[in-house]
């Protein structure tokens, strides 16, 4: 099993960010380190919420002692997820430099449609110039990758495209969360094969699905797998305030693979 390092948001109450990350991996066997970059009492989305942004010296000193302590000796993979400010991106940047035989996951949590960026400017523009470069693997949902590349996301055809000017240009391997899949359909787009996970679009699905996922890639689950994992844990907590992670254990961690199609008639 894999020991994955995640810098992230973390919330007392709900599953998102570290909250979401950390329980599930460790369900399946896998072991978290964890360092917040935020500490809140729950998702912001809630009409209260009481917390704030962890200093980025006060992380680097985490991260410093966990490794004079010897505990990042065998770190598989960095995961980093929410990242609030230009700071906590060259933090990012600093661990992905620090474990260069760690597998390197970035989820650019940017923003969404239709809200828009819900980071300052200066830290999605860090993320894109200094942060993607540096990744194996990059799970940006249509939003983000529009918004990376400066292109149209609006058909499966023209998220491929985009992935794969993401990809080529600056390096990584490209997963599109939320990918147009046609009427009533989502999905993952692979950019590496061309391959798309269609799914049911589904309404009151919690907070956290891309938090998860992006967990799941870190940890080397097979994509196919991940899916299954993914689309077991939506289906058991559709309408619920939070992912019923603890509660469907049983269920999602012994989902099937989620079969795939290969996206014929693009330009590659």
């Amino acid at each position: 099993m894999a020991h994955i390092l995640i810098l992230s948001s973390w919330v007392a109450h709900g599953h998102v960010g570290l909250s979401a990350a950390t329980p599930v991996l460790q369900a399946l066997g896998h072991r978290v380190t964890q360092l917040p970059t935020v500490v809140l009492s729950n998702h912001a989305a809630w009409p209260h919420v009481a917390g704030a942004r962890v200093p980025v010296d006060q992380i680097a000193a985490m991260a410093d002692a966990a490794q004079a302590n010897g505990w990042l000796q065998d770190v598989d993979a960095v995961l980093t997820g929410y990242l609030p400010t230009a700071d906590h991106v060259a933090l990012a940047v600093r661990l992905l430099e620090d474990l260069p035989d760690a597998r390197k996951v970035v989820d650019p949590v940017l923003g969404d449609a239709p809200k828009g960026l819900y980071i300052a400017e200066d830290a999605a523009r860090a993320i894109r110039d200094d942060l993607v470069p540096r990744a194996d693997i990059v799970t940006p949902n249509a939003f983000e990758l529009s918004w990376l590349t400066g292109q149209d996301v609006g058909s499966v055809a023209q998220a491929l495209s985009a992935a794969r000017t993401l990809g080529p240009r600056l390096g990584p391997r490209v997963l599109v969360t939320s990918a147009p899949a046609g009427d009533g359909q989502t999905g993952v787009l692979d950019s590496g094969d061309a391959t798309l996970f269609a799914t049911p679009h589904r309404d009151a699905v919690p907070n956290g699905v891309g938090d998860v996922f992006s967990a799941l890639v870190a940890a080397g689950v097979p994509l196919p797998q991940a899916m299954g994992h993914l689309q077991a844990l939506i289906d058991a907590s559709l309408g619920a305030d939070h992912l019923r992670i603890a509660e469907t254990a049983a269920d999602w961690t012994r989902a099937a693979p989620l079969p795939h199609t290969h996206i014929t008639g693009t330009e590659t």
